[in-house]
Parts: C-alpha cells; structure tokens; sequence
C-alpha cells in the first residue's frame, strides 16, 4: 500500500489494499505498542456495513489476541460511539473499521488512544516501523495468557445515553432522517424518536452493498424530495460511518457543515458557551463565515483541510468548537471526534430554543460565491516558488479585494492543482479569474 496512514487512518481497497493480512499486522502492532502498561490491554472494536466489515474484524481480533489483548466487539456502530466508548470504558484502544463516506469497494482502520483521540503521527510513523520490519518480533504468549474477544451488547445503551444529555426535548418536529445504509441505522431513528420526534426514516436498512450509493450525506436529492414531500421541519443526513451531517431545510436547500457551524457558533457566543469566541475550520470553508464573525465578534481560525488538523487546533487553542464543510464537526466540550448524531442533537436544540425554522437560522451565513478549477498538470511539485505562478495569484487577489479570497493547492491522490476562487462578486467574473490562473499553471507546470 505505500505509506500505511493518510490524514484518516488506513484506507484502501478490502481485499487488494487493506488485506485481511494487513489488518492482523496492524492488530499484533497496535495492541503491543498502545496496550504495554496492561497485562491484557482492552481494545474495543467497531465497524460500519460494509460486506469487508467482518472480515477485517476477524483479522484484527486474531492480531489483538496473538498479543494478549482483550476484544469487545461493538458490532454495527458509528465512529464516535467508539470514540466515546473506548474513553468511558477505560479501554486501552478503540478501532473503527470503516471507510467512511468512500465507496462500498473500500474499507478502512481508524484507531484511537484509550483518551478517544485519534493517533498522533508520532505514533502511527511507529505503527509503520513495525508494519515494514521483515521480521515479527512480538510476543506471542501461549495457553490462558492468550487474548478472548466477546461481543458487548450494553456498549450501545451508554452512548445514546450520553448523547441525551445534551439535548432537549424534540417534540414538535417532523424529521426525515437518511442512515446512508450505514452505521446511523442502528441508532438514529430510536435516539431521535425518544427525544420525542416525528421520524420518517429513509435508507435505515444496514445494508453493506448500499452504503453511501446515492444516498446519505453524499447525495441528499432523495431526502431533499422527502422533506418537500412531508412537509416536514427539516432532513437530516449521515455519512457511512456516522461522523458527519449535512441538513435539509424545510423548503428543500443544504444546509451543509459551514451553515451549521455558523447557527451553533452564533448561538453559543450569545450563551458565552463558545471558549474565546473562536471558530476553527478549513481553508475550503466559506469567507461568509468571516463576515458572519465580524458582525458577532467572533474570530475565525482555519486550518489545512481535515478534520484531525480541526481538531489539533482547538486542543492547541483551548477552542470547543470547529469543523468542516462537509458536516464534520466537533464540539469538543461533549466529544473527541465529529459526531454527526451529536451535532444533530446541538442543531436541533437550537431551532427548538429559538423556535425559528431551519431556512431562517441558516440566513445567517451569507455565503460568498466560490468557484473551483481542477487543472490536470505534469507535476504537482514546486509551484508555489514559481514567480509567474505567484504573481498572477497576488494580483488576482488585490482584483478580488478585502473579502476576496484565492486558495491553490495540489491534490494528494490526483496530477492536479486546485484553484479556487472566493468574493462577493459575480460567480462568471470569478470564472474568469479561475480559468486565467489555472492555464498559467498549466503552462509553468508542463
């Protein structure tokens, strides 16, 4: 596979990529280096749909065992439920077998300390060491020192528990909700519904071979239908492993992650629940979000794309709220991940509190037109110490003025830079502008 982790743990095709091999590899590694204080480290193991779920699972239960470590097998559960679990439990680790919002082909290994954080590099470039040695010189204990696995039926019952703390009653709502055909299946419906909702459920059925087809936060035109359909208050919709959320407002439009962090922001800020009025997001979140806090004096930091550097900010900053626009978001006062049942909960109490309709809350963020150019290149590398390169950016930008805003970076899987464009103007002089830049990098990148 190359390089084992990406900036989400370790994903790829089941089967090619991510092997059943791999993953027992990765288990015998993984329970020496982060179960060493315990004599039989607990790691707590969950997965998504996905047909490729079980038998990774097989494969790092078998890894965790050959060292001694403890198995609890959580089944069918979300990524922040782990998260969550793995910390409450006093587990020593927690895994997710997931991949996501990615296509049914791939899989993945996401691993979190005993904390519920996600790996720092330090410790996943350790992981790696061990994965390349030609030799395996862990310990392999015999007899009663070897490790079990049994499932835990109870796991489930504490997060949704934990999860209704910070909510508030949900009666008078009419939601339609989309699980994606993934881990929300098992979940959302009954959390919501307790809550005291209307709930009208579409692709709930935990089914591996439709995980995230045409559904779920991926692609919310179904669920956009429904709401219009049923009159309902809003939709809500979840990715494959249940960290995000994109919402639908009752007349049908996206309400995506930049739109939910602004309603949540503003709405703790009034409350001084928001820690140093700050808002933490990525450099492809929208510059309405800039204008929003100037107008509430709030501060706006951003980060390279991906929720794990979201997240290293706001611990860095003493921050408790951030994410992304695809609907990742953390409120780290409640979480050490997204979590997009939780930032559900948070939305809906405030569309209950302020008994406004989701449209009119959302009319907070007043997006700025944005246009994106991919330009395909020879060479991803070295372009922004080329000067015609450079010079055609700053002058772009003194075009686009104070809210004006260029973002160039090349793609991590693709022989592609990405020129994107963001100002109050019209999106076709924008167009324009983008076009200019991507065929100057063309040219210098040939």
């Amino acid at each position: 596979m190359g390089k084992l982790f990406g900036t989400d743990g370790i994903r790829g095709v089941a089967n090619r990529d991510l092997t059943p091999e791999l993953a027992y590899r990765i288990g015998r590694i993984a329970a020496f280096l982060l179960g060493s204080k315990d004599e039989h480290p607990l790691f707590l193991i969950g997965r998504d749909t996905r047909l490729s779920g079980s038998m990774l699972e097989g494969s790092l239960v078998a890894g965790i065992n050959s060292v001694g470590g403890e198995v609890r097998l959580l089944g069918v559960i979300s990524t922040p439920a782990v998260a969550y679990l793995t910390k409450n439990l006093q587990a020593s680790a927690g895994v997710v077998i997931s991949a996501s919002h990615n296509p049914i082909e791939d899989n993945g290994l996401k691993i979190f300390y005993g904390s519920g954080f996600k790996l720092a590099d330090t410790l996943e470039e350790e992981i790696e060491k061990y994965y390349i040695q030609e030799t395996d010189d862990l310990p392999r204990p015999e007899g009663a020192e070897l490790g079990q696995a049994f499932p835990d039926r109870d796991a489930v019952e504490k997060y949704l528990e934990h999860l209704s703390k910070h909510s508030c009653s949900l009666e008078g709502l009419h939601l339609v909700v989309d699980c994606a055909h993934g881990a929300a299946c098992r979940v959302a419906g009954e959390l919501l519904q307790r809550l005291g909702a209307t709930v009208e459920m579409l692709h709930d059925e935990p089914d591996g071979k439709r995980i995230n087809v045409d559904c779920g936060a991926t692609d919310t035109a179904e669920l956009q239908r429904a709401v219009l359909n049923s009159n309902a208050s809003l939709g809500l919709a979840f990715d494959g492993d249940a960290d995000r959320l994109i919402a639908v407002d009752e007349k049908g439009n996206i309400v995506d992650g930049d739109a939910i962090m602004a309603i949540c922001a503003v709405d703790m800020a009034k409350k001084k629940a928001l820690k140093k009025n700050t808002l933490v997001a990525t450099v492809m979140s929208n510059g309405g979000l800039d204008i929003l806090a100037e107008k509430h004096g709030l501060k706006v930091i951003r980060t390279k794309v991906g929720d794990r550097y979201v997240l290293e900010k706001m611990v860095e900053g003493g921050f408790n709220l951030g994410g992304e626009q695809s609907g990742h978001i953390i409120f780290s006062d409640f979480a050490t991940t997204g979590d997009g049942l939780l930032t559900a909960l948070q939305l809906l109490k405030v569309v209950q509190e302020k008994q406004k309709t989701l449209s009119q809350l959302a009319s907070y963020l007043e997006r700025l037109p944005q246009v994106l150019v991919n330009q395909k290149v020879a060479t991803r590398e070295g372009w922004s110490k080329n000067t015609q390169i450079t010079t055609a950016i700053n002058k772009v930008e003194q075009e686009l003025g104070k809210h004006g805003r260029v973002l160039v970076r090349p793609s991590g899987t693709e022989a592609k830079i990405r020129v994107m464009l963001e100002a109050p103007q019209p999106e076709e002089k924008l167009e324009q502008y983008a076009r200019s830049l991507a065929e100057i990098i063309a040219k210098e990148q040939s």
